[in-house]
């Protein structure tokens, strides 16, 4: 089987999974272009004029890039709750990455110490989860529900549930069980189609990114701190949104579907590997209680973004911030300044260092 060298871990020998990319020119999205309302009788002719329309083959690919919907709109498990990782291939056979071989493996050289002791703030590496991190997605995906609500000549009920259901659960299971449009399930595999064409439209037209993540992004490359970016989304939409946003030249590495992942923390630990840094010396920014739980599995330091979810619910994460206009690089340094067990054998040297308490007696006179 081809293996690769990852171009993005300088010194480290570990080979990650070839897979082929695209050559496929580069194309937009139809800028003005006005589909008819889809029938529900004959379905197979109205699906075939769909596709052609969005330049989609016989398999439901945009351009040669697969459009999947149940795997894009699903809930990603967490992954490393035993600190296991993901499996590469090495020219003599198999190799399983795991949390302790990355921090063990991704040791800095003797150079390297000499440097990050000068400059300890590039010896971090700062990892961004896409979904309303990087770009607000939860605006994308109601706009899209109300997109294809509109074609369809529904309503979706003003439930708070609902819309929370609607921006984190299931395409198909928000269609079935809440919003009962259809039962067929040609007509869901239709619903859901036309939903992630939707989706990847408004995508594909973000202009901005996250509020502040700009400019903590211009604080972060001055001080040559290496960042990442990752997301179950396709490499071709995610590289030409960043690119859209102004974003792609602040990111070192991309962790995309492309890359093989199997769970959040596995496509933190790429990451880690792509920027070269050890997940203990990583930190994850989030917005999903499950994904900073994912960050921890991984032993990387986690910052919440409040937003997506209320504080109460980001409690386990090391920083909670309401944006990043919050945070400077003293930050990051605070977050390891009293990391783990350096922390409490301090603690425990002070204590043992403590002068030994006097004990009173008396004396009795005769």
């Amino acid at each position: 089987m081809s293996s690769a060298t990852c171009s993005n871990c300088g010194t480290s020998s570990i080979l990650l999974p070839w897979r082929a990319s695209s050559r496929i020119p580069h194309s937009s999205w139809p800028s003005k272009l006005r589909l008819p309302k889809l029938g529900r009788l004959n379905l197979v002719k109205d699906n075939l004029v769909l596709r052609n329309a969005f330049g989609l083959d016989q398999n439901g690919s945009f351009n040669g890039f697969p459009v999947t919907p149940n795997k894009l709109f699903m809930q990603e498990s967490i992954g490393a709750e035993y600190g296991e990782g993901f499996e590469t291939f090495r020219p003599d056979g198999p190799l399983k990455v795991d949390v302790d071989f990355l921090n063990d493996r991704l040791q800095e050289g003797f150079l390297q110490r000499i440097r990050y002791a000068m400059k300890p703030d590039e010896a971090y590496g700062l990892i961004f989860s896409w979904d309303n991190v990087v770009a607000d997605t939860r605006t994308l995906k109601f706009k899209a529900w109300k997109q294809l609500a509109y074609e369809e000549g529904k309503e979706i009920p003003g439930n708070g549930d609902l819309e929370r259901l609607m921006l984190y659960a299931g395409v198909d299971h928000v269609l079935h069980k809440f919003l009962h449009w259809d039962q067929s399930e040609e007509e869901l595999e239709r619903l859901k189609l036309r939903f992630s064409q939707l989706y990847f439209g408004n995508l594909l037209e973000l202009k901005e990114p996250m509020g502040g993540l700009k400019e903590w992004l211009d604080a972060v490359s001055k001080a040559h701190i290496p960042c990442a970016v990752v997301s179950s989304l396709d490499r071709r939409y995610m590289v030409e949104a960043l690119e859209q946003m102004g974003l792609k030249k602040y990111f070192q590495a991309i962790v995309t579907e492309e890359d093989g992942m199997e769970s959040m923390a596995h496509r933190f630990l790429s990451a880690a590997l792509k920027l070269d840094r050890k997940p203990s010396k990583c930190v994850v920014f989030e917005d999903d209680p499950r994904g900073i739980t994912g960050a921890h599995n991984c032993t990387m330091m986690a910052v919440a973004l409040i937003g997506s979810h209320p504080a109460y619910d980001l409690v386990q994460a090391d920083l909670a911030v309401a944006g990043f206009n919050e945070l400077s690089v003293i930050n990051l340094r605070r977050l390891f300044a009293n990391k783990g067990s350096t922390f409490m054998d301090l603690q425990k040297q002070i204590v043992e260092r403590a002068p030994p308490k006097r004990k009173l007696t008396v004396d009795t006179i005769f």
